[in-house]
């Protein structure tokens, strides 16, 4: 009897097989999603001269008595030409280039102007450069910005431009390869017989992959047979990844596995401590990695979401692959956990996690009304509401 991998231990396993693809410079608007292949330096400083922090008005250091003499203007992207002196002021904008001379900015709400006549109503500012963004205060020239591994968002695309990048490395995304068996599986647009199930695992699995993948491509339905299992798998030898979805597990009909050893793949493992989804399997040919993943659909999109996904960041060269789990308190009870760790539906509202009890791995409908996963490790005790549990968030059904 096959033994169960614990769930850790073959994540770490899969990770360890996964290859880095190589890296391409991309548009820097084009990288959203992606990781940095290298760590972001800095090719210019920010700001590049001192400039205003507030709308208000520019004086020389230590002069602070007043009255003053308005003499011009700063404002963004119009800098004023002469140099400040004492006795004078100068208007600026927020973000405005400070004139050669000044020191001090005070905030309009604290002054009252009447022409070119400027005097102080409030308090000055202290220490006197309080409202004075210094040359350099956000990175400086050749500063380490980001470590590669970064995941690239929108603060990070306004950061590599700010910082004179238009180009950033990221690694190729993977094609990735998804195929769907099983005799009781219908094509789309086909009439589904009583002892049949529309084919949907394909599209739920392509819909998760679609932020990381360059592309993704669908074979099958494919039978239950393992002639038309190895040519599928041919089908898909350009691919990185191939995901398999249905025959898996261990049935008369269930031939996920010697279709891979006849294509030539090695099975790396096979069957983990989880529920659901233990029926997982890995395996390797090349450089392309194989997920056999179960039929029933809650169990495909969780190994997905704990194997696939991580797989896919790893490749891109993700610091973290992994989902992060967060804590929170759990609205409802929860029984006693079994030999495996379990990921159990529930919907959380930023404050409780409320499990839903419906347990089917084929039930989409509580999948469908849920945005979380709840973890519960193998031999839990059973969980009173209030209690402090683990659960990993589901962004659209699963792309975390």
């Amino acid at each position: 009897m096959t033994s169960l991998l614990p769930l850790q231990e073959a994540q770490a396993r899969l990770l360890a097989l996964a290859p880095l693809l190589p890296f391409e410079h991309v548009a820097v608007e084009d990288t959203l999603g992606r990781y940095l292949a290298e760590p972001l330096t800095a090719r210019r400083q920010q700001p590049a001269a001192d400039m205003s922090a507030m709308d208000g008005y520019a004086l020389v250091t230590d002069d602070l008595a007043g009255p003053w003499r308005v003499v011009g203007e700063s404002a963004a992207g119009h800098p004023f030409a002469g140099t400040l002196g004492k006795g004078e002021a100068l208007r600026i904008s927020t973000g405005a280039l400070m004139p050669a001379g000044a020191g001090v900015v005070l905030m309009q709400e604290d002054c009252a102007r009447e022409g070119d006549a400027l005097r102080l109503t409030g308090t000055p500012p202290s220490p006197q450069d309080k409202h004075i963004r210094r040359a350099g205060f956000d990175f400086a020239e050749g500063h380490a910005l980001l470590p590669a591994g970064v995941k690239i968002g929108p603060a990070q695309i306004a950061l590599a431009l700010a910082a004179g990048h238009t180009h950033l490395p990221a690694r190729r995304r993977p094609r990735v390869a998804i195929i769907d068996s099983g005799d009781e599986l219908a094509p789309k647009g086909e009439p589904c017989a009583p002892h049949q199930i529309p084919a949907s695992n394909g599209a739920m699995l392509a819909a998760m992959v679609a932020d990381v993948a360059s592309k993704s491509f669908r074979l099958g339905p494919v039978r239950d047979d393992c002639d038309a299992l190895v040519a599928a798998l041919d089908a898909a030898s350009d691919a990185d990844v191939i995901v398999t979805s249905g025959g898996a597990s261990v049935g008369d009909h269930d031939l996920i596995r010697p279709a891979l050893e006849r294509w030539g793949a090695k099975i790396d493992f096979w069957k983990v401590a989880l529920r659901p989804g233990k029926p997982i399997l890995i395996a390797t040919r090349g450089g392309q990695v194989v997920l056999g993943l179960p039929g029933n659909p809650v169990s495909s999109l969780v190994t997905a979401y704990l194997f696939l996904l991580p797989l896919l960041r790893a490749m891109l060269g993700a610091a973290a692959p992994l989902p992060v789990a967060v804590e929170t308190a759990l609205k409802g009870n929860l029984p006693a956990g079994g030999d495996r760790c379990e990921f159990i539906r529930g919907t959380w509202d930023g404050v409780r996690v409320v499990p839903r009890m419906m347990r089917d791995s084929s039930a989409l409908g509580a999948m469908a009304l849920s945005n979380c996963l709840i973890e519960r490790v193998a031999g839990a005790s059973a969980a009173q509401s209030g209690e402090r549990v683990r659960v990993y968030l589901l962004e659209n059904g699963g792309c975390f």
